[in-house]
């Protein structure tokens, strides 16, 4: 960033609504409309418009259409552009280590490179986790079907899945947005297998669902999972 930008940059943040704003989008694993900021920082739309307008003139964020599910004109949706700053300005050092990881996961050795298996197998231990914080507080017999327990866990880390119609025993879950995609794009041996390992994770660890299909960014497919419940 050079000193025009980060000046800029403080200008867009000297406010402290802006800045509060920011936060949020920054916490947040999914875009978030005018409406759902105003809610959570109780204030009025019309306040929270032109300091997100303004933001994204100084390039901290870009906005999105989004017209599913709703009546009339679509929603602008908000997110920080890659590379944006953090709350505390200083470089955004988490992405660049993700970054790093991630090629340093898939970087090829002479053996042959990466094994996708391993790499699942690191997701599926997270997926389990994730299942099993959903499940903590519930009763014995309250425990979701795989499908929505995937569901919930995939809305959660900013997936937004849509489900379609099941098929006999099998469900298809399409991924409308992927919170990860910058860094899938450049390293989907890595992203996109851990990506799958958590869903296996979760659909094993509740109800013992199996995924029978996952489409990545390498399908050149929509992202999907297809999975099949367990029969009771």
């Amino acid at each position: 960033m050079d000193q025009a930008d980060r000046l800029a940059v403080y200008k867009a943040l000297g406010d402290d609504t802006r800045f509060a704003l920011y936060a949020e989008l920054r916490a947040s694993p999914v875009p978030l409309s005018t409406s759902d900021l105003a809610e959570r920082m109780a204030l009025h739309p019309n306040t929270v418009r032109p300091h997100l307008e303004r933001m994204r003139e100084a390039g901290l964020l870009e906005v999105e259409m989004d017209s599913r599910g709703t009546v009339g004109r679509p929603q602008h949706r908000y997110r920080p552009t890659p590379g944006a700053p953090g709350v505390d300005l200083d470089p955004p050092s988490y992405q660049l280590l993700a970054e790093l990881l991630a090629q340093l996961a898939g970087a090829r050795s002479p053996r042959g490179g990466l094994d996708p298996e391993a790499v699942a197998a690191v997701g599926r231990t997270e997926g389990r986790r994730l299942a099993a914080s959903q499940r903590s507080g519930r009763g014995r017999g309250a425990r979701p079907a795989c499908v929505e327990a995937l569901r919930a866990a995939m809305e959660r880390l900013g997936f937004e899945p849509i489900l379609g119609a099941p098929v006999g025993a099998r469900v298809e879950m399409l991924f409308a947005n992927c919170p990860f995609r910058d860094l899938a794009e450049a390293h989907p041996d890595v992203v996109c297998h851990l990506h799958r390992g958590i869903v296996e994770g979760v659909a094993e660890l509740v109800g013992n669902g199996r995924v029978v299909e996952f489409a990545t960014l390498e399908d050149n497919r929509p992202c999907r999972a297809e999975v099949v419940e367990a029969v009771r």
